[in-house]
């Protein structure tokens, strides 16, 4: 049942997350020392509590406020609480039948290591204490458990449609001070433990210390490769036991992003903004915005409204599945700070075996002294194979080789680190270094290139930019030809039929010149391409045209190369909703079989995770209307059924009607994408 358990009554769509929760301040309580320390098991039972957090039954004030008529026929009786039968649902909810005495819906979570459940101790009266089962043995490294489950109240996601987010917490054992954190031990285990749930869960939020949470986040974004889903960290300056904390916010906010936004990248979430986590540092032990990106512009803003910065979401394009990378580079890399003084001896201690690896943390734009012993103990040290890679001690800015200073230090071997923060730098350069089939060479070549967005690419040879009216006249034409087109892929780019605008500034339909009137404002061609974009993109992805679908994203990158910015397109061409249906791009190439287009979303940063209105993903189309070739091609590319495809039984009704008529071809295929059918059906 991909993690929700058939004793879960509920017929609401439903996110699951799965919170890994390692550590920090966010769940401290007042030690007997009168110090802020780790307490087992206190953070569960808070949330529980909470019904900002928790509303099981849907009874709560936050699912009956969104109305004045929901909130009044909530309190209508004297105790403030309508009975389960009495409650209503907000508009388009589904209401949730009443739970059965004291059973509390379970998520399947899986763990590297077994998770021992809470001590036997007293509860008050009146009150069940949140207890996970005793995890169970299933292979040599990996133990299944059944967590009781957390369920938010009812929201509207950005499409309009009522969801809640179930999510289940996996607490480590012991509960970690962020201090203590490794990110060649501690974090690898946060990696495996989400390669385990990748696929039961839509989502995954990592509670964590806040000091070292730039290290994990940076380290978690290079060993989480190929990945699809949204991954956020936070954690809190002042603990969720305190009357005033930040840890309700920074929580509810990042599981809030997690349950509701696909965001494929690892990243950070604090004082309400989401930052790419190899993008930041932190900046205050104080202040409650702890963190900053200083050279990059942050991926979300939540205010009164939740601003997405689409053309700033990684965007993945290798057709791979989702894996981890452990092999990890223990102890050969570390980071030398540069400052006045420092001697050739120093550094060159510093750089013996078994150092591999050295982030040089130089002066402004990547200057260092010009001493020839401080040179020579650098280039000694990369003649014999270390990699060292400068980033400037500045907060913002990168290191370039502007100054004669600099230029003298990439010349003695040492490699430009671009404007990376050094938290990000050192997790770079120990994953290179642990891929055994790179060369040294090959690692100095990465360093400087962007793997996960962690670094500002140097600028190339950009494009010519059409005009206003070209850009339009490009559009219509496009739209025309493949509205009127009933053979795909019959067209070209460079075949295009002419089109004449007609408009007239009186209001009467005209032929006019195309150049007359049309667009005269760079905004009012943004605005237009905006408009028809989505709906030809959608229209080539039906159609299997390539070519228009290449248009629309070139048009896009056009855009965000012009004086007036970028679309307005939420989630980007490549993601695009129809609003009617919820589907994407993705969505209509997968149900008509349009392999030549899905192939090409794919590999423009198509999300294979997305569902519509109905909760289905692209998979679940491409497998039900039997086009096996576009099967393979998503499952390659990390696609795999949930939602309501599994929960709602839809793939179990295709596979049984499949049966009853012996059709062998769609047992097949449902078995690609896969549902669980015997070989021996198929053979």
């Amino acid at each position: 049942m991909h993690g929700i358990l058939a004793s879960d009554a509920s017929t609401d769509v439903d996110t699951k997350v799965l919170v890994l929760y390692t550590g920090g301040t966010i769940g401290m309580l007042v030690g007997a020392n009168q110090s802020f320390t780790p307490e087992p098991h206190f953070l569960v039972e808070s949330l529980r509590a909470q019904t900002r957090f928790h509303d099981p039954l849907g009874d709560s004030l936050f699912s009956h406020a969104s109305t004045a008529e929901g909130f009044r026929a909530w309190s209508h009786n004297s105790s403030g609480r309508s009975s389960p039968t009495e409650s209503s649902s907000p508009p388009g909810a589904t209401a949730i039948p009443p739970a059965t005495g004291s059973h509390v819906p379970t998520l399947l979570v899986r763990s590297s290591r077994p998770i021992a459940p809470p001590p036997d101790r007293s509860a008050p009266p009146g009150q069940t204490l949140f207890r996970q089962h005793t995890s169970k043995k299933v292979s040599s490294d990996c133990y299944e458990m059944h967590i009781p489950s957390l369920v938010t109240p009812r929201a509207l996601d950005a499409q309009g449609n009522w969801k809640r987010i179930r999510y289940a917490i996996l607490e480590w054992e012991p509960l970690l001070d962020s201090s203590n954190m490794d990110m060649t031990g501690t974090v690898d285990v946060i990696a495996t433990e989400i390669e385990l749930n990748y696929h039961l869960f839509d989502a995954f939020v990592v509670l964590h210390g806040t000091d070292t949470m730039c290290y994990s986040s940076s380290a978690l974004s290079f060993l989480l490769e190929d990945l699809g889903k949204t991954v956020i960290l936070t954690g809190a300056q002042i603990p969720l036991a305190q009357l005033r904390n930040d840890a309700v916010d920074n929580f509810l906010g990042a599981l809030w992003l997690a349950g509701y936004y696909i965001i494929p990248e690892v990243s950070l979430y604090f004082n309400h903004v989401l930052y790419r986590g190899n993008r930041c540092s932190k900046t205050s032990s104080f202040a409650l915005n702890a963190f900053e990106s200083p050279n990059f512009p942050a991926l979300v803003n939540v205010g009164i409204d939740v601003v997405v910065n689409w053309s700033n979401v990684l965007r993945q394009t290798n057709l791979r599945k989702f894996h981890v990378h452990k092999a990890a580079a223990h102890f050969v890399s570390a980071t030398l700070r540069l400052f006045p003084g420092i001697t050739g001896d120093i550094v060159r201690a510093f750089l013996m075996p078994p150092i591999r690896g050295v982030v040089l943390e130089t002066f402004g734009a990547g200057n260092a002294p010009q001493r020839q012993d401080l040179m020579t103990a650098l280039r000694d040290a990369c003649d014999r194979g270390v990699v060292i890679v400068a980033i400037s001690q500045c907060t913002k800015g990168s290191v370039s080789d502007a100054y004669e200073t600099g230029q003298t230090l990439l010349q003695s071997g040492v490699v430009p680190g671009g404007d990376m923060t050094p938290e990000c730098a050192l997790a770079k350069l120990a994953y290179l270094l642990s891929k055994s089939e790179l060369s040294v060479q090959d690692v100095r070549s990465l360093v400087g290139k962007p793997l996960r967005g962690e670094l500002t690419a140097a600028s190339g040879d950009r494009p010519p930019t059409l005009t206003t009216a070209e850009r339009v006249q490009d559009m219509l034409a496009q739209v025309v030809r493949i509205s009127t087109n009933s053979f795909p892929n019959s067209g070209s780019r460079g075949h295009l039929p002419p089109i004449t605008i007609t408009v007239d500034q009186s209001g009467e339909h005209k032929p006019l010149d195309v150049t007359a009137t049309w667009g005269s404002t760079a905004s009012e061609t943004v605005t237009t391409e905006a408009a028809l974009a989505p709906f030809l993109i959608h229209l080539a992805a039906a159609r299997d045209d390539v070519d228009a679908v290449t248009f629309c994203l070139e048009a896009e990158a056009a855009a965000e190369r012009s004086e007036t910015g970028r679309h307005a397109i939420a989630g980007g061409m490549v993601n695009c909703v129809d609003f009617a249906s919820g589907r994407t791009p993705l969505h209509a190439a997968a149900l008509n079989g349009s392999i030549l287009c899905v192939n090409a979303l794919l590999e423009a940063g198509a999300l294979v995770h997305m569902r519509d209105s109905m909760d289905h993903s692209p998979l679940y189309y491409a497998a039900r209307q039997g086009h096996e070739a576009v099967v393979d091609t998503l499952v390659k590319a990390g696609a795999h059924l949930g939602g309501s495809d599994i929960k709602g039984s839809f793939v179990a009704l295709a596979v049984t009607k499949a049966r009853r008529k012996g059709d062998v071809a769609s047992l097949r295929v449902w078995r690609k994408a896969g549902a669980e059918i015997p070989q021996d059906e198929i053979n």
